[in-house]
């Protein structure tokens, strides 16, 4: 099984971080234990899992991880999310904050981009799944997590979010080419897509429907999930509570969490 997932697109608001949260959630809710690893330095993911850096009281996070590179070392760093109830025994997070842009200068240094798997070696055994949050760069620090992912069980995997517009699509067919042509430079040849999940989706939009229409053409049927995550108030209400969908007590929070139970079932069997 894939253990280790990498979220990615080229193309900023495609809803990685979206992605990675509820699928963090739906895959908790159904008895997995998850590790999300933030590779952001805008730290959304570790804010929206209530988490966020706390200047007064210092933890370690990704950054230091990454700068050590040392055998294990990412264990020292990881905490649990800031949810309640089965949230909170099951998802662990590697948190970050803004200096994670530090590492980006050390991309030039023999071995960096190995940094991060060396880091995680043996320190996610005892979970399901472990998801990376990549930002939209093909960068170093998304390198770090595609070679990351590489080393996670028998094989790793990506997962692209895609918003059907054009440069969103743009930036997926460069994540997509950029895994293709660069997975033995990573050290990552058995790293494999496992799909492409639609985010974002406006239906009353001419233009959305136009790029829908034209995914399968473009990354092949079936590597399109479903179902289509649509642009709605409960994903934005629960970013910025710093909540779980569920949580908000609302039936299009908890129609929105059942679109990501449906696809954490879609991302278990791709990944087995």
């Amino acid at each position: 099984m894939a253990r280790r997932i990498a979220v990615g697109n080229h193309k900023g608001g495609s809803g990685k971080t979206c992605a990675a949260v509820n699928l963090a959630a739906a895959l908790a809710e159904r008895g997995q234990r998850v590790l999300l690893v933030d590779l952001d330095p805008q730290a959304n993911a570790s804010r929206r899992l209530n988490r966020p850096f706390d200047p007064d009281n210092p933890s370690p996070t990704v950054a230091e991880v990454i700068k050590s590179g040392e055998h294990g070392v990412a264990a020292d760093a990881i905490a649990g999310c800031g949810w309640a109830g089965e949230y909170a025994d099951r998802i662990h997070l590697i948190p970050a904050r803004y200096d994670l842009e530090n590492r980006v200068s050390e991309a030039g240094a023999v071995g960096a981009v190995s940094r991060l798997r060396r880091a995680l070696a043996g320190v996610d055994t005892n979970y399901d799944i472990t998801l990376f949050d990549c930002p939209p760069s093909l960068g170093h620090l998304t390198q770090l997590g595609l070679a990351a992912a590489a080393d996670g069980g028998s094989s790793g995997a990506a997962l692209c979010t895609v918003e059907p517009e054009y440069d969103s699509v743009e930036g997926a067919v460069r994540f997509r080419d950029f895994l293709n042509a660069h997975a033995v430079d990573l050290g990552a040849v058995r790293l494999r897509m496992l799909g492409y999940l639609i985010s974002r989706v406006r239906a009353n939009l001419g233009a959305h429907g136009f790029q829908l229409d034209g995914l399968a053409d473009t990354f092949g049927a079936e590597a399109i999930w479903t179902p289509y995550i649509p642009e709605r108030a409960p994903f934005k209400d629960a970013a910025d509570a710093a909540v779980p969908l569920r949580a908000l007590g609302t039936s299009n929070g908890n129609a929105m969490a059942k679109l990501f139970t449906e696809l954490a079932d879609r991302l278990v069997k791709e990944a087995a």
